[in-house]
């Protein structure tokens, strides 16, 4: 089964023929009428006063189906997994004022990881903006640095225009969250409805073909490389780039590092992949990206995970970067060979001709692979058993993974049990890894699995999320029981905030300042999570004992009625490792707690 869908199409369909004159519609009808020609089928939100009309319309429509989230940041979150899980634009609707504000976390977390989304807010009566009406608040003016673009539509003759044209833009060139906020009296007001309208957007132009010279002088420096490697980034998923990529990375021969963003987008099994890079990253996967001569960035961004120091990364390597959003480009790197396009055009052409190039130079990259083989035999992942009796979160994660299999999606939350998850787990496809990277938003999980099991109803969906950020979102599995959502969540508890309690342990002398959360082993338990679950109507499970974890995860796997939340009791010492600390250069990537490979001295 294969998830990589079309590229989203900006042809409007067109509406029922034979019609003479434009049917008359409010403004409302014309939202629910648009969103049902450009062919969405499912919208999470929460009703309120300024955006009622829409929700009034919502109520006769039989090809929409509304979910009802118990928070607007759940909407939010759930529309990104929706998106992420099917490479379609998710949809949220919320109301103005607080609702508006409440999914302002979920606008910024897509804009940082390029999630299509489409938000639609309702906004007072524009003869009452300004005046600090009840529930007013310029959501236009907040979302405007974390959006692609945001529409204030206060005539009802332009909702289906504006709508439409926020749709296209979230969908394509790099995709990202776009938000129309429609004043009240546009809702109400009825006007002639006409399809398809006209949209113009002058200065919207994204490049998808590459220039021709660009790409011949990348395979050109591809064939001479002595230590080339592919950074393949979340671009190459959204671009629907997998099996291009694949085809590109098996004519060269070179090596692969997937970042964060873009686990599955190359097959784990694969022997040309090294890993993942960054501060958690695999110790080959780090240090060859540190010691390249050729680094190919397809689709990524050399975000400071990833680079450590800017100033120490790489420092003998040439890049060439590939990517859609040309602001990209040299922004922290400087590029050598720079190049604007999708990604998936582009490694078709620059595999096409890499062919060319080395009918006229013979690539040698043997004692490149020598030596990364030669890492991968030395630091292979791995983690050090528990010495308190509880269990390896590790472990746990590792068996999730592999009782799954690789048709399961992954929706992580933020912190140690994200860097498990990305490290422990398997990917061999792409869309099956979710989480929140640019941002770090604890709370995304549980909204995130509830929309992508929306998007993908037919496959396994876990929430791996950790004791904090359950907290923090926990209310929609009354969203998931309610609409027959039936998602699996393993809580990776430590009963702290894990990875800033690591960093405390690393860097402030074991000093736990506001850390411990008084969920897990020998506390309070203060939530109960087997009787949270319960109280929301799942099948709660808690697993203390490393011979359980297999029953509750097959069992897990076999409830498809309502919820599933497992609390796993985990160890609180465990650590992510490997590790690079922030602010020094990738070649003191540490793969336990005072081990670094020795280096030579250059």
């Amino acid at each position: 089964m294969s998830s990589e869908t079309s590229t989203p199409s900006t042809v409007l369909p067109t509406a029922t023929p034979g019609k003479a004159s434009p049917e008359l519609l409010t403004g409302s009808q014309s939202v629910v009428r648009t969103l049902e020609l450009l062919g969405v089928d499912n919208v999470f939100g929460l009703p309120g006063g300024a955006i009622l009309p829409i929700y009034d319309a919502i109520m006769d429509s039989t090809k929409i189906r509304h979910v009802l989230v118990r928070h607007e940041q759940g909407a939010g979150h759930a529309a990104e997994g929706f998106a992420a899980a099917s490479g379609r634009v998710g949809v949220a609707m919320a109301t103005s004022g607080p609702g508006a504000t409440n999914l302002v976390t979920a606008i910024m977390d897509a804009h940082m990881d390029s999630v299509p989304i489409l938000l639609i807010t309702g906004q007072v009566f524009s003869t009452l903006m300004g005046t600090d009406a009840f529930q007013e608040a310029d959501i236009v003016g907040i979302t405007m640095p974390i959006t692609k673009h945001s529409f204030l539509v206060k005539k009802a003759e332009d909702i289906p225009a504006t709508i439409a044209a926020a749709y296209h833009i979230a969908g394509t060139g790099r995709p990202g969250p776009v938000l129309v906020d429609i004043t009240k009296d546009a809702q109400q007001n009825t006007v002639p409805f006409v399809w398809p309208p006209k949209i113009d957007l002058p200065g919207y132009r994204p490049v998808t073909k590459a220039h021709g010279k660009q790409i011949l002088a990348a395979a050109q420096m591809l064939a001479e490389a002595k230590k080339p490697i592919f950074y393949v980034g979340g671009g190459v998923i959204r671009s629907r780039a997998s099996q291009a990529l694949l085809e590109l990375v098996e004519t060269t021969g070179v090596p692969v590092t997937t970042t964060l963003m873009a686990r599955g987008a190359f097959p784990d099994s694969h022997k040309q992949h090294l890993g993942m890079p960054g501060m958690h990253g695999t110790v080959p996967a780090v240090l060859a990206l540190q010691e390249a001569d050729l680094i190919v960035s397809l689709g990524a961004r050399f975000d400071d995970r990833v680079t450590g120091n800017t100033s120490l990364f790489a420092p003998n390597a040439k890049i060439v970067h590939v990517d859609v959003d040309p602001a990209e480009i040299s922004k922290i790197r400087v590029a050598d060979v720079p190049i604007v396009g999708d990604a998936k055009d582009v490694i078709v052409d620059l595999t096409a001709a890499y062919q060319d190039a080395i009918k006229r130079t013979t690539p040698d990259i043997i004692e490149w692979w020598t030596y990364l083989n030669g890492l991968r035999e030395e630091f292979p992942l791995g983690y050090s058993p528990t010495s308190d009796g509880l269990l390896s979160p590790q472990y746990v994660i590792k068996r999730i993974g592999e009782l799954t299999g690789p048709e399961g999606i992954y929706a992580a939350g933020v912190g140690q049990h994200q860097m498990w998850a990305a490290q422990f787990i398997k990917y061999e496809r792409p869309n099956s890894w979710l989480n929140s990277g640019g941002a770090g938003t604890m709370g995304y999980s549980v909204p995130a699995a509830m929309g992508a099991k929306v998007a993908q109803p037919e496959r396994t969906v876990w929430s791996i999320d950790g004791d904090g950020c359950f907290q923090m979102t926990n209310q929609e599995l009354a969203t998931c029981t309610i609409n027959n959502i039936p998602i699996k969540v393993a809580i990776i508890n430590n009963s702290s905030l894990g990875m800033v309690r690591q960093w405390q342990t690393l860097f402030y002398d074991g000093r736990y300042s506001n850390t411990d959360l008084n969920t897990g082993h020998d506390t309070m338990r203060v939530p109960d999570f087997v009787k949270l679950a319960e109280a929301y109507g799942a099948l709660g499970i808690r697993v203390t004992k490393e011979e359980d974890v297999d029953a509750a995860i097959k069992l897990a796997l076999e409830t498809n009625d309502r919820p599933v939340v497992i609390d796993f009791v985990v160890s609180a010492d465990a650590m992510v490792w490997p590790m690079v600390p922030q602010g020094v250069s990738n070649s003191y990537v540490q793969y336990a707690r005072d081990h670094s490979p020795a280096f030579e001295e250059e």
